[in-house]
């Protein structure tokens, strides 16, 4: 059987395999990770192996996902970080040269969110209040 890389709770516990490519974790017996935790949904979320590196994707859980602290809809994981399930916390661990990583990760979809909710003022740092005082006073002389 393949090895993907674990989850290793926090806690303490055994280390949970990942064992294919697409995991689908949650409370109900059909996911392939189960949690038998109350506060788990019965499909909480799913990890996919993509270019070599595990993305996580809430699949709008109750008492949601985060990775390293920050609540999250769909996001890369890279080795190492905390992934929380509800207020169950996983390191993930895994190399993705192994797994097939290749140049650069992939776009870190919260990050690709994030500048899609921003302002192309905002991300180069400018906002209106500093414009207006880099404009010209009404003292300057006028040619």
């Amino acid at each position: 059987m393949a090895n993907y890389g674990f989850l290793v709770p926090t806690g303490g516990g055994e280390d949970i395999p990942l064992k294919k490519e697409r995991v689908l974790i949650g409370r109900r017996d059909t996911c392939d990770i189960v949690l038998r935790f109350a506060n788990v949904s019965g499909q909480h979320c799913r990890l996919s192996l993509e270019q070599g590196y595990w993305f996580v994707k809430d699949l709008d859980s109750r008492n949601g996902t985060k990775v390293n602290g920050y609540r999250v809809v769909r996001k890369r994981l890279d080795p190492g970080v905390i992934l929380t399930i509800a207020k169950h916390q996983y390191e993930i661990r895994y190399n993705p040269e192994d797994l097939g990583a290749m140049g650069p990760p992939p776009a870190d979809d919260d990050q690709i969110d994030l500048s899609l909710r921003s302002s192309l003022m905002d991300q180069a740092g400018l906002n209106r209040r500093d414009l207006d005082h880099m404009g010209t006073s009404n003292s300057d002389p006028v040619e």
